[in-house]
Formats: structure tokens, C-alpha cells, sequence
């Protein structure tokens, strides 16, 4: 029987702040793998529905089995937190507020969210229900964490990319400004090598989104490096992109320590076993953790292996059977491009036995790394994972000193497939498995949670005990019979504690009992076990009642969209080209073709003042001139009659001590400023700013969110939108709150890990990699033959574009009926010569003089842009 005596335990030191013990978060896809949670220790589940969730691939609740899981877990003293943590589009926002509703309504103890607009319409249609801003929202600094709480959010999770370091001072900042939240960290399992919220590869490349839950995992595929044209050779390493697992276990007592409220392991596409292992492994941990916490001088160091708490070998063993790709701290200790990513295969392996020395007459020899043992599963590793394995059950082992001989079933493996120098994993072990299986099998609870016990009592009066648990629910029992002077047997602390603290078959265990007897008192056996027996179920009872949530049934989404759209005043104005360029020698082409607004992106935010400069000449030459024709004849219109403005983009994200960066942007003294995280609404507030795509405007209620309290002077629409929601979105708003990105080479992965760093150098970080990034064109080749284009940013964060651009342009004459009048095409690694191509092309289209579909024939012919139509034609699989 498990328990968690020490639950609860607050540690109260003269020389630091109280440090409170972390919720343990799990996952749950199913109904198995909550009970798996709740029957190792978990704090709380979170889990999906079977719409507007991040995982649609797992087999997730509906809404009818809400009242039923949330008793069963309430009961059990732990919460339940259900996922809304995609981006919600115009037409679902009713289906959503019933959705919602129905959520409220069934005592759910939270929602985890991604779209702003769903952060609105929750505290809308609820003053108090709890919102959790999920790691979607691409938090990293303590401007999101304001931003989650203007919303009405009462947890943020942070970006898995954020380190210790950077928690511990988003913690300090959020306390001197008086924003503080209780922040949340994955402590636990696959890593995603985009930042969550930014990742638009799947969306790219197969029109399946992951802020729509529908993630196909491009990040685990076989990449090949190539660098000024020519293929890098890495040997074996071909996964460039798939990250190890993330295990935090060496490093819970600093995540203790930095106040983090919540610890969540990844996983609800996993298997219950998943989850009751890995639970139980933090669970006792945690626990075995704040025990070593809460001594006397808790500022001595805990024991440690390698700098960290240190995993006990079995600890270990567990995780890695569990589910690894190999385990490793990831962000937490800094960045260190040479461990993040191993690169040698992007998925399960399991427990690493060793390299095959002899194959002999049907017999495999290794030298042992770990335990094996008849009926173990294991794989052989030749390097190649992208291809069938040789593997199979272990039928024997023999140890020959330093070395061990496997045997296998007849037949069970073909040995001529399998080489000296392979790799051997672990893949399964029957005897752990059958351990994690019994472990939330059957009906009786098997993890308990303590309750604390305190008895009163008089001679001639009932005994009172009085329980309550760590939640806060207390109750009161009193004996049918009255206490009478004690001859023999009398009621002792020990009688007591072992009547009262027979609690098995129960959700609960005996914590503290406290004996208020003032003399010696008898009362029979079986009046003390019907008084414990009454204690359950009161209880239960008591936990068992659904949160009382205000629930407001007299209002609706409708009373937070914004006035009618003003289509006459749209229609007034011609159709615009914007150009968004990545290098000097494309900004000058764009200003060459006459367009009058121009983004730069550069690596480098230094050189925007010499693009500032550029556009400041065209601006005087077009004033010149104009001034010259104005001479001549007053009435007299030309193209150049506008002046050219200049808007430049600082990096997608900004993490704590980056504002130097945001500092060099607005050095520059551009026109305006294209937004694209919290921390820039707030640095350049009173400045002219245009909310980019990273934003994630996908309905209403977020578009009008950032136009009324931001003045975004336009907001470019969520790439995550096809061509009907897109129509659903301007005919909801006025559509000159947007633009629209009709030509790009979408960026699909934007992360913290370097390709640069990681594979052509062997620095850890910008400090020592040798910046290959400033020296080389780098590309990643996908299985299909397409080559991705790579950039870094002045923070040494990747974007990976797509290598086919993307266009929407068989679109653009709906919606300039619709009343959009500012259409963005971009660029990335074009010549000035496709860039003015590209650019006359797209004016005629504006203008009528060609068709979206010549357009879009001519350039793939012309330029060899390979460009394609893009997601903003996938209409069968989400309209």
C-alpha cells in the first residue's frame, strides 16, 4: 500500500521564504491512465475532450464522462485540468461557449488555453473559474506572464526553452512589479524543438496544424546537413532535429527552490504504464526531495551524482523503460547545442546494454552496460533507424567474466541482419511492466493521501474526532455511546492510532492523530471503527461535491465582438502591396519596384539603420521629384506621390535580459515596429506597431483583445487559417484591422536549438560555437528531396522556412471583395532579380491585369520557386 504521509509539507526556515511542495501534474488520454496517475501520486491530471485539444490523436474523454471522472478524481483528492489549448477559429466560437460551459458546469478545477480569445469569453461567461495560460502562449518572460494576467489567468506554464536561471528571475521580476502568478514547468518527457505556439511545419507541409492538435511530428524524421551546397557528413547523426526526452529529476530540488507551483510530465498520447511509472518516480522523489528540504539547515547541499540531485540508478532504469529517446535536462541548466540534440535516431529506445562484440552459432556477446534477463525485450541498433531493426526476446543470458551471451528463441532472430559494433537497447522488461500494471489495478484505492486526526472528549459525553485532510475539507463524528471512566484497556494515543488509522481499501491514510483526553476513557472496539468507517465517508462526500463555479447563463460571445464591419469605408482604399525582406540587396529591388511598405527581418538588428538610411534617401528622392512635378502641374498624379515607410522586426522571442536587443531595434528609428511576443507590446507601446503572425489571431475576440488594448494599427492573420476561415475572420471584423501573407516561404520551425552550433562547430553555445552561422548558407534536405532554408537570429535562435514558397494568390480577388486591402509577400534567400520579379507579379495581381491561378503558373515556371498554393487552399480537412 502507497502513501504519501508527507503531503503538504511546508518548510519554514529564518534564513529563506517558506518553499511550498509542487503540485505533481500527469497526463491522461483515457480512463486508464487516470487511474494510473491517481493510484502513483499525482496531484492533479490534465486531460482532453474530444474537440479543442492539443493531443487529437489520443483516444480523450467526452463531455459526458466529465461528471463521473471529476468524482472519481475529487474523491480521490486530486484536481482535473481539461485542455482548450488550440487556436479557436470565427465559425467554432458558439460550439466553444457551450463547450465551455458544459466544462464550468461539471466542477472541472481549471482550463489550460492557448487563444486569447477563449481567455476572454471564459472570464466573460465565469468571474472566478481558474484559466491556465498553457506553454501554447510561448511564454518566456515576465511581459507574458503580465500579459496571461491582464487576461484573467491565474497559473502560467512556462516555455519548456526557459532555463533555471531565467525562471528564477522572471520569479523575482513578477515580485518587485506586484504581477505574480503561480508558474508551472514540463518536468517530464518529449521535448518539442519549436517553441510551442510557433511551430507551423506540420501546417506547412500536410495542412495539419499543430495549434490544432494535429502535430505529424516532422522534428523526428532524418534530415541532411548541407552547407554552401555541398552535403555535410555527420556519419550516423541524421535526426537533427529531434531532441532527447526531458527528465528533470536531477534537478527537482532547484525547481523547488525557484517556487515553481506546478511540475507536469509530458505524455497523453502515452500508454498507462507510461504514466504510472513515471509518476511514481516523481512522486517519491518530490517527496523524498521536500523531506530533505524541510531539515534543520536546509542550505546544506543534498546529496548529488554529477552536480544535480542525482538519479538512483532504478530511478533511472524506470524512465528509460518508460519512454526515451535518451534523457536529459533540457533547457533547465542553459543551453548546450552538443547534448540537446544527439541526433542518432528520434525514437524509443529504452535501456542502453552495450555493443555486440561475437556473434557465434546462433549466440549474441556483449559486455553488460545494465541488467538483462530471460523474456526481456531488445532491439539491435546498426545506425540505421529509419530502417526495420533486428530484435526480439532474450531467451538466455550467461555471464563469461566481463561479458554475457544471449540466446534467442529459434528462429526468433534473423543474426546474419545483426553486426559487430551494433548497439543493443532494451526495449522491454515483462517483469516492470507486470510491477506497473498491478500498481492501479483493481478497485481498491492504492495510493493514499493522509488525514490528521484529533480527538476530544469528557466522561459522561460523547468522544468528538475531528479529521480533515490536506485539502481544506473537514468533518466531525461523535460517538452513540458516552465515555465512561477506563477499568482497563484505556483510550491511549496507540489504542487510537491503531483503530483510527485502520484505513485500508480507503483513499486515505492516518497522518497526525492528537490525543485532547483529560484522563482515562473507555468506549468499545467496534464504536471506534463505526466512527472511523463514518470519517470515510463523510469525507468523501465532501470531495465528492463538484465545484460551484458562477456561471453567468445570461450572456454570450456575441456581447464581446466588436461593431459591424465598415466594408463601404475598406472598399475606399486601393489594394497594397507589403514586401517583407531578409537582406539589404532585397530591400533595395523592393524599393526599386515603387513599394511603399517594406518589413526588414535581418539576423542582425544592427543593420536595420543602414536599411533605415536606404529607405530615408528613396523618401527624400520621392519628395524631390514630386516637388518637381507639383512645379509643373499641380493636379498632376504619380506613383511615387506616397512616401516609402520602413518597419523592421525584432526576434520572435524575447527572453529575460534581452531588452538590449529590442534597445538596437528601436536604435534603428524606423517607421514602426512588427510585434511579434508580449515582451514588444509592451517595449514599443508608443511607437507604430503591426501584430505579425506569431500573435496567433484566429478569431474575433482575439483581434479585437489586441486592437483595444494595444492600438496595433493591423494585425497579419494566423497562418493557421484556410481560405474559408479566413473569409469567416474579415466578414466577422472590419477588415482593415488585417493583413494577409499571400506569398512566403513559411517559417516552420522557429527554436532555441542551434543547427549551426550543434553540427558545425563543437561549441556549446554562442560563446564558443565560432559563429558558423555569419559564414555559411545552411539548408536541412528532408527524405522527399526538398531543401529548408536555415537563419538565425541575433538571440542564436533558428528558423527552419520551408524551401517551396507558398502562395495564396488564387485567392486575392475574393478577398478584396471581402474589404482586406493589404496583402504581405516575403522573402528569404531570393536574388534581387526574383524579388522584382515576384514583386511585379503580385502588383499586377492587385491591380486585375492577372489572375491568381496565371499568377501562380507563371512564377512556378519562370523562377523555379516551386511555389505551391499553400494552407490557405486546405479547406477539405478543417473548414
Amino acid at each position: 500500500m502507497k502513501s504519501d504521509i508527507s503531503d503538504g509539507l511546508r518548510l519554514r526556515s529564518p534564513s529563506q521564504p517558506s518553499l511550498q511542495r509542487p503540485e505533481l501534474l500527469a497526463p491522461a488520454g483515457n480512463w486508464d491512465c487516470a487511474k494510473a496517475a491517481v493510484e502513483n501520486g499525482a496531484d492533479a491530471i490534465y486531460f482532453g475532450l474530444d474537440r479543442f485539444n492539443a493531443r487529437m490523436r489520443a483516444q480523450n474523454f467526452t463531455e459526458a464522462d466529465l461528471p463521473q471522472l471529476m468524482t472519481f478524481l475529487h474523491r480521490r483528492g486530486v484536481k482535473g485540468y481539461v485542455t482548450v489549448n488550440t487556436l479557436i477559429f470565427p465559425k467554432e466560437l458558439a460550439e466553444a461557449q457551450q463547450y465551455l460551459r458544459t466544462i464550468i458546469a461539471a466542477g472541472v478545477d481549471a482550463v489550460i488555453v492557448q487563444d486569447i480569445g477563449i481567455c476572454r469569453l471564459i472570464r466573460h461567461l465565469s468571474p472566478d473559474f481558474p484559466i491556465h495560460a498553457s506553454t501554447q502562449m510561448t511564454i518566456t518572460s515576465t511581459a507574458g506572464v503580465k500579459f496571461a494576467k491582464s487576461l484573467g489567468c491565474q497559473l502560467v506554464v512556462l516555455a519548456r526553452e526557459c532555463s533555471l536561471q531565467e525562471i528564477n528571475k522572471i520569479q523575482q521580476q513578477i515580485a518587485l512589479q506586484e504581477t505574480s502568478l503561480p508558474l508551472e514547468v514540463f518536468v517530464h518527457g518529449a521535448l518539442c524543438v519549436a517553441y510551442s505556439g510557433q511551430c507551423l511545419t506540420s501546417e506547412a507541409l500536410g495542412g495539419r496544424s499543430a495549434n490544432r492538435g494535429e502535430c505529424a511530428q516532422a522534428c523526428r524524421m532524418p534530415y541532411d546537413l548541407i552547407a554552401d551546397g555541398e552535403v555535410v557528413n555527420l556519419k550516423e547523426r541524421k535526426y537533427l532535429l529531434s531532441p532527447q526526452d526531458l527528465a528533470g529529476l536531477d534537478v527537482l530540488p532547484d525547481l523547488v527552490k525557484s517556487g515553481v507551483t506546478c511540475l507536469k510530465i509530458e505524455g497523453r498520447l502515452k500508454a498507462p504504464e507510461y504514466v504510472a511509472n513515471v509518476t511514481r518516480v516523481y512522486r517519491q522523489a518530490l517527496d523524498s526531495v521536500m523531506t530533505e528540504l524541510e531539515r534543520p539547515n536546509p542550505l546544506t547541499p543534498l546529496p548529488t551524482r554529477e552536480g544535480g540531485r542525482g538519479q538512483s540508478d532504478q530511478e533511472h532504469y524506470n524512465l528509460e523503460m518508460a519512454f526515451s529517446r535518451g534523457l536529459y535536462t533540457g533547457w533547465f541548466g542553459g543551453i548546450n547545442n552538443q547534448e540537446l540534440v544527439h541526433a542518432r535516431f528520434g525514437k524509443k529506445r529504452g535501456v542502453y546494454l552495450g555493443e555486440v562484440s561475437r556473434i557465434q552459432n546462433e549466440e549474441v556477446t556483449v559486455k553488460l552496460e545494465a541488467p538483462v534477463k530471460p523474456g526481456d525485450g531488445i532491439v539491435f541498433d546498426c545506425g540505421h533507424p529509419e530502417a526495420k531493426e533486428e530484435g526480439g526476446r532474450v531467451y538466455g543470458v550467461v555471464s563469461k567474466g566481463k561479458e554475457s551471451v544471449l540466446t534467442f528463441g529459434r528462429n526468433d532472430l534473423n543474426l546474419r541482419r545483426v553486426h559487430i559494433g551494433d548497439h543493443i537497447w532494451k526495449t522491454s522488461d515483462p517483469e516492470l511492466d507486470k510491477q506497473v500494471r498491478q500498481s492501479f489495478a483493481g478497485e481498491n484505492p492504492q495510493f493514499q493521501r493522509p488525514i490528521n486526526v484529533e480527538i476530544y472528549g469528557e466522561v459522561g459525553q460523547p468522544l468528538i474526532a475531528i479529521a480533515r485532510d490536506r485539502l481544506g475539507n473537514i468533518v466531525q463524528v461523535e460517538s452513540a455511546i458516552s465515555l465512561v471512566e477506563a477499568h482497563t484497556k484505556p483510550l491511549d494515543t496507540d489504542r487510537l492510532q491503531e483503530q483510527f488509522g485502520r484505513l485500508g481499501n480507503t483513499p486515505f491514510c492516518l497522518g497526525t492523530l492528537t490525543k485532547h483526553l483529560s484522563g482515562t476513557f473507555m468506549l468499545p472496539v467496534s464504536e471506534l471503527n463505526r466512527m472511523r468507517r463514518e470519517i470515510v465517508v463523510q469525507l468523501e462526500e465532501l470531495r465528492s461535491q463538484p465545484k460551484r463555479w458562477q456561471l453567468a447563463s445570461d450572456v454570450s460571445f456575441q456581447n464581446l465582438l466588436p461593431s459591424s464591419p465598415t466594408l463601404q469605408e475598406a472598399k475606399a482604399t486601393s489594394p497594397s502591396l507589403i514586401v517583407l525582406v531578409r537582406n539589404l540587396k532585397q530591400l533595395q529591388a523592393a524599393l526599386q519596384a515603387g513599394i511603399q511598405t517594406l518589413y526588414c527581418e535581418f539576423e542582425d538588428p544592427r543593420a536595420y539603420r543602414e536599411a533605415v538610411q536606404l529607405v530615408r534617401q528613396q523618401q527624400q528622392q520621392n519628395e524631390a521629384e514630386n516637388s518637381s512635378l507639383l512645379t509643373h502641374n499641380s493636379a498632376l498624379i504619380t506613383p511615387n506621390s506616397q512616401l516609402p515607410t520602413i518597419w523592421v522586426a525584432p526576434p520572435r522571442i524575447t527572453k529575460p535580459g534581452e531588452n538590449w536587443i529590442l534597445q538596437q531595434v528601436r536604435a534603428s528609428e524606423a517607421d514602426g515596429y512588427l510585434i511579434r511576443n508580449y515582451d514588444q507590446l509592451q517595449f514599443f507601446a508608443q511607437d507604430r506597431c503591426i501584430g505579425d503572425f506569431s500573435l496567433n489571431v484566429a478569431n474575433l475576440l482575439t483581434a479585437d483583445y489586441f486592437q483595444q488594448h494595444f492600438g496595433l494599427e493591423r494585425l497579419t492573420a494566423s497562418y493557421d487559417l484556410n481560405i474559408t476561415q479566413l473569409q469567416d475572420l474579415l466578414t466577422s471584423c472590419p477588415p482593415q484591422w488585417f493583413e494577409v501573407t499571400i506569398h512566403q516561404h513559411i517559417p516552420m520551425f522557429h527554436m532555441e536549438h542551434c543547427v549551426f552550433c550543434a553540427f558545425l562547430s563543437t561549441g556549446t553555445d554562442y560563446t564558443n560555437c565560432g559563429r558558423p552561422c555569419e559564414k555559411q548558407e545552411v539548408k536541412l534536405k528532408d527524405r522527399v528531396g526538398s531543401e529548408h532554408v536555415i537563419k538565425a537570429d541575433v538571440g542564436c535562435r533558428n528558423t527552419v522556412f520551408n524551401g517551396t514558397a507558398q502562395t495564396g494568390a488564387e485567392y486575392v480577388q475574393r478577398l478584396i471583395e471581402l474589404g482586406l486591402r493589404h496583402f504581405r509577400i516575403e522573402f528569404v534567400n531570393e536574388t534581387p532579380e526574383q524579388v522584382s520579379k515576384t514583386i511585379h507579379r503580385y502588383s499586377q495581381l492587385l491591380q486585375g491585369e492577372i489572375t491568381g491561378s496565371q499568377l501562380w503558373r507563371e512564377l512556378k515556371l519562370q523562377n523555379q520557386l516551386g511555389v505551391t498554393r499553400g494552407p490557405m487552399g486546405v479547406s477539405a480537412l478543417r473548414s
